[in-house]
Formats: C-alpha cells, sequence, structure tokens
C-alpha cells in the first residue's frame, strides 16, 4: 500500500502548478501539448487531484496520517518530492518537452 500513498503524494503534488497556471490564465505544458491553454491545465490539474485522492483511498491513509510521519507519511512525501523535482528540473529547461511532443 506504500506505492499508493507515493502515487498520492506524486498526483496531487503535480495538480498544484498547473492549476495555478489555469487560475491565472497562463499556458503550461500538459502531457497533451507542450504548449497547453489555461483551461487545459485546469482539466489536468483535475484529472492528477482525481487520481491523488483514488490512490490515497486505495493506500488506506488519510491526510491525518501525514503528521505522524510513519512508513504512509514518508511515503507520501517522497511521490511529493520527487514530482516537485522532476517538474522543477523540466520547466527550467525551456526546450522541455515529452517525447512524443513533434518539434
Amino acid at each position: 500500500m506504500l506505492i499508493y500513498a507515493f502515487l498520492a503524494g506524486l498526483f496531487l503534488t503535480n495538480s498544484l502548478p498547473h492549476l495555478v497556471k489555469g487560475i491565472t490564465g497562463q499556458s503550461h505544458m500538459t502531457p497533451f501539448k507542450r504548449v497547453s491553454p489555461a483551461w487545459l491545465n485546469i482539466i489536468w490539474s483535475f484529472i492528477n487531484i482525481y487520481l491523488g485522492l483514488l490512490f490515497l483511498q486505495l493506500s488506506g491513509g488519510h491526510f491525518g496520517d501525514l503528521s505522524k510521519l510513519n512508513s504512509f507519511a514518508w511515503s507520501f512525501l517522497i511521490g511529493a518530492l520527487f514530482i516537485a523535482w522532476a517538474d522543477a528540473r523540466m520547466f527550467s529547461n525551456p526546450k522541455a518537452g515529452f517525447p512524443w511532443f513533434k518539434d
């Protein structure tokens, strides 16, 4: 069940930049397009939120468990850190893109 906690942290954290860019009307890269409009970022954010909450439920953990720093909390936090680091690395590159994007 710890993999579910990891995935919950990953998807919930990944929803944040897409939600912020979307609600501020800015474009941002999604898996669908290198320069995705704000509305697509909102949709992608809510897909991430849904998946994150689904994995949180499957893990058997709750947000309240994060304060206990048990194995659930560490798995969640490592997932969040992993995607935050990967996003920061990817989005700091002006030519960032997924392999399926055509230039």
